[in-house]
């Protein structure tokens, strides 16, 4: 620490103002306490500039377009492909251009305190900030500091790969130009929306997954999502593995692929390599080794509470350090980040109140609860994958006596919404208390069915109550009362 240091005091300190860190800041400064947030790069984070909203806009004109182009007297009246330019223009306004003003303004007007720079703990409640603005800052928490640094991607051990200059997502999401041919290394959910993404925008898309496509969602749903890939034109080799890759002397990239017991071996020449591979808590330069806190396989992680109380700090007894979103490492969602900061922020300030002693009851305004029962998430492909809760899987692993019923998604309102509407749906059932433990849904637009899920399995509905929950006529909804019905009500 330089003797030049600046030194402050806040109740709460935040390190990372991406949406989870922004709505930490938000709650507890709502509820009495002072706040200031610590951010390096853009305030608003990776999900508002280089992931959920630049790839959903990068998806969202060729869905419309797609969606037009499977309704009859619509499909008529479609008869150009996608303005590429177009399209990375709307792009670039939804993410501001890559400027934070819009953010910056509102978190002054909330009364929260900006400083932008790299923060780490020197201490128990110290942070200490190299800031951008080149003075160096001391900071003292009053009753806590919150890691809610989010995540950074995993690169995978391929020969070659980490010599190369090859794209990750935050790459892929701001390219202001559509590669001819692309790669794109995993199969989870950014590889497999961003090879859609790029396929409609013009590329030539081969995907490459080691195991299989949406490996976590049930094999009926994903499949539908695989084919709608390859009516795209996407390649997809599952079950293989990216053995090498090299750049070649006219700047296009060689990969060696070797099948697991597939014979799915050669080369593949493309453009540009995009590696989705997956992600882990960004813990590194935070610290977290001055309070005991060691790397396993080279990797930093915690353990946290229901409120999002770090474990095992040398003070557990006088806990102050909180780790939310990506950086706790349970759900890498944007949205159940911000559930667990509107969560932490509350207890936060209630303990600091002394409103709040030892762990809060589940389900209180201070759990995350739901994080155990009903986490959501939609694959925005096409036709989408949304999912809450438990899959049968799932369910069967964790110890409950629990049943499933699944069918295609053949009702009036699927009719109506396109031709040849292709949609699956499942339902797991507890069965010793005849409540939702998970729902899936795969098919155009599915993604608006799942927040009834959502509240369906959070609330714990009865399904001889559900079943008075009547869908309206003709919607695609219909399909509730289709399963309820094979399931025996």
């Amino acid at each position: 620490m330089t003797p030049q240091a600046l030194a402050r005091e806040f109740d709460v300190i935040v390190i990372g103002a991406g949406a989870v860190g922004e709505n930490v800041a938000d709650r507890v400064v709502q509820g009495g306490l002072s706040a200031v947030l610590v951010e390096a790069e853009l305030v608003g984070g990776e999900c508002s500039y280089w992931a959920c909203i630049p790839s959903k806009a990068l998806l969202r004109s060729g869905t419309a377009l797609h969606g037009a182009q499977t309704v009859p007297g619509a499909a008529e009246a479609v008869t150009r492909t996608l303005d590429v330019a177009a399209v990375l223009r709307r792009r670039d306004y939804f993410t501001g251009n890559w400027q934070d003003d819009g953010q910056v303004k509102w978190v002054e007007e909330t009364g929260i305190e900006l400083i932008r720079g790299h923060g780490w703990i020197t201490g128990a409640r110290s942070v200490e900030v190299a800031g951008l603005d080149g003075n160096s800052y001391r900071l003292e928490a009053q009753h806590a500091v919150v890691l809610a640094t989010g995540s950074t991607p995993t690169m995978p051990p391929i020969q070659g790969l980490a010599d190369l200059q090859v794209w990750g997502t935050r790459e892929a999401t701001s390219a202001q130009e559509v590669p001819a041919r692309l790669a794109v290394l995993g199969g989870g959910v950014a590889g497999t929306e961003l090879a859609q993404a790029f396929a409609r925008l013009g590329s030539n898309v081969t995907v490459v997954a080691r195991s299989g496509l949406l490996g976590r969602f049930p094999a009926e749903a994903s499949k539908l999502v695989a084919a709608g890939l390859r009516a795209d034109g996407v390649e997809i080799h599952l079950n293989t593995s990216t053995e090498s890759v090299r750049e070649k002397d006219d700047g296009t990239f060689e990969l060696t692929l070797a099948g697991q017991n597939t014979g799915d071996q050669g080369t593949v020449i493309v453009d540009k390599v995009l590696v989705s591979t997956g992600r882990h808590p960004a813990l590194e330069g935070l610290g977290l080794e001055s309070l005991g806190f060691t790397a396993q396989d080279g990797k930093l992680t915690l353990t946290t509470d229901s409120t999002g109380l770090v474990q095992g700090t040398p003070d557990d007894d006088d806990p102050w350090l909180y780790a939310v979103g990506d950086a706790a490492g349970k759900n890498f969602f944007t949205h159940q980040g911000k559930y667990e900061a509107r969560a932490t922020g509350d207890a936060i300030a209630a303990r600091a109140k002394g409103e709040l002693r030892g762990a809060p009851d589940a389900w209180s305004r201070y759990a995350h609860t739901a994080n155990e029962h009903a986490v959501p998430s939609v694959v925005f492909t096409d036709p989408e994958l949304a999912t809450v809760g438990r899959t049968a899987a799932q369910a069967a692993k964790d110890g409950f006596n629990a049943s499933s019923v699944e069918l295609p998604i053949q009702v009036s309102g699927s009719s109506l919404h396109s031709e040849n509407y292709q949609g699956w749906a499942q339902l797991v059932v507890d069965e010793d208390r005849g409540v939702l433990l998970g729902a899936t849904f795969a098919g155009p637009d599915v993604a608006e069915l799942l927040h009834a899920a959502t509240i369906a399995v959070v609330g714990e509905v009865p399904l001889d109550r559900l079943w008075h929950a009547v869908p309206s006529f003709p919607t695609v909804s219909e399909v509730w009362l289709r399963l309820l019905e094979k399931y025996g009500l």
